[in-house]
């Protein structure tokens, strides 16, 4: 059974840091995300990774201040994420998808497989 298990998430006070985890299990994955949906709002793109780690990409909102991450021996993706804002508080889900042996531009929006979620909080 494929399952991606995000931890990590809780209250932190505005400035402060966070770090997600998702662990993948059942299969390996070549782009892995995150995305988060705040209260009231659509889901929204944070970041992806690639395969290798090389490419990585991220929403205007996070730049410079979150960092993808990914061991592929542990099959775990990570999301550090420092300077925090209010802004950010919102449900953190992990995304992944499988295209080994076609072409996977880190760009593409659409994955197949999401975790359950992980809460954030920014307190002001």
């Amino acid at each position: 059974q494929v399952q991606l298990v995000e931890s990590g998430g809780g209250l932190v006070q505005a400035g402060g840091s966070l770090r997600l985890s998702c662990g993948a299990f059942g299969r390996t994955f070549t782009t892995m995300g995150w995305f988060r949906q705040a209260p009231g709002k659509e889901r929204e793109f944070v970041a992806a990774i690639s395969w290798r780690g090389s490419s990585t990409s991220y929403a205007d909102s996070v730049k410079g201040r979150f960092t993808i991450s990914r061991d592929n021996a542990k099959n775990t993706e990570y999301l550090q994420m420092n300077s925090l804002k209010p802004d950010d508080t919102g449900v953190y889900y992990c995304a992944a998808r499988n295209r080994f042996g076609r072409s996977d531009s880190i760009d593409d929006p659409e994955y197949n497989y999401w975790g359950q979620g992980t809460q954030v909080t920014v307190s002001a």
